[in-house]
């Protein structure tokens, strides 16, 4: 199957095959030729051969290639071209698909984590047996890419995505507070200011991850920078590692019912923006399909005050 373009130079009649975009793409996105190989389950040099007869088609290099392989500002436009693309073309099998039938489906999710949710996935995966979910983990940035691209139906982001293009609706807005090992000299306290927690050591997520993001932002506002002693990708570790001693943390205020069985002391923080809002979304006039808008509802009519969002 061929697909014609006549954009960044390239002259009408010639052509690109959706296997080389979908192999762009891939390489784009993980930026590593080798992981995207195996991504892909094709032999590295042959998705090599597939970039560099891309590029000579295009007469312009895509990728910065001394060191780390990188997209080049060319790279990065042609991506946003590359994932509207694909993703119009996933959207028209998907519609077929939908119109012959019987309200099965595969529904695509994006979100920073889905321990927040299981819960609810659980439910819907029970009511709706035939709708297949495509779990995506990402950060809040790239989520909302995959949605403007279509190539993500819904995002669960934990702090609103500042991003054009998009419909939302709010899920849940929570205190952030602070967890202590016990016996911390703070765990007696009903508050404390973001200034007596400047020497304090503290286990955070890594960067881009929502928690994160607001404990910089939180001490940001204040002129300050967080001492952290330990930060990773498992956000629902956090508690294990604060119970031990090793630090303190932010954990959202209905997690603790997640971690309840967790010994650790929690302290609210006298800030207004120590707070997490949850918020689904979904793109602008973009036409989702029957089973996301059943996902979506789920999503929107679940009751999160009662049954948490979890540790994540």
């Amino acid at each position: 199957m061929l697909w014609s373009y006549d954009f960044l130079g390239m002259e009408r009649g010639q052509a690109v095959d959706i296997n080389t975009l979908t192999h762009f793409l891939a390489v784009a996105r993980a930026e590593h030729l080798s992981r995207a190989a195996q991504q892909l389950r094709v032999a590295q040099p042959s998705l090599s051969r597939s970039i560099a007869r891309l590029e000579a088609e295009l007469g312009a290099p895509l990728f910065e290639r001394g060191g780390r392989l990188r997209l080049n500002d060319t790279g990065h436009l042609f991506r946003g071209y590359v994932e509207r693309a694909l993703g119009e073309l996933e959207s028209g099998r998907r519609a077929v698909a939908e119109a012959i039938g019987d309200g099965a489906g595969t529904v695509r999710l994006a979100s920073e984590t889905f321990l927040a949710f299981s819960g609810l996935l659980a439910a819907f995966k029970r009511q709706c047996p035939g709708v297949e979910l495509e779990l995506h983990q990402l950060p809040a940035a790239e989520m909302a890419r995959r949605l403007r691209a279509q190539d993500a139906d819904l995002a669960i982001a934990s702090q609103p995505i500042a991003a054009d293009g998009l419909e939302s609706v709010r899920l849940l807005d929570e205190e952030v507070g602070l967890a202590l090992p016990l016996g911390h000299p703070l765990a007696g306290r009903g508050s404390v200011g973001v200034e007596e927690l400047a020497d304090l050591p503290f286990i955070a997520t890594r960067p881009g991850h929502w928690q994160r993001r607001l404990l910089d932002r939180v001490f940001a506002g204040r002129g300050l920078t967080p001492r952290i002693v330990c930060e990773g990708d498992e956000a629902g570790a956090i508690a294990e590692l604060i119970s031990v001693g090793l630090g303190v943390g932010l954990v959202p205020v209905i997690a603790l019912r997640t971690v309840s069985q967790v010994p650790m002391a929690y302290v609210s923080v006298d800030s207004p923006d120590c707070r997490r809002v949850l918020t689904l979304y979904w793109t602008e006039g973009g036409r989702l399909s029957a089973p996301a808008r059943r996902l979506r509802d789920a999503i929107a009519g679940w009751d999160w005050e009662t049954n948490g969002s979890g540790a994540g």
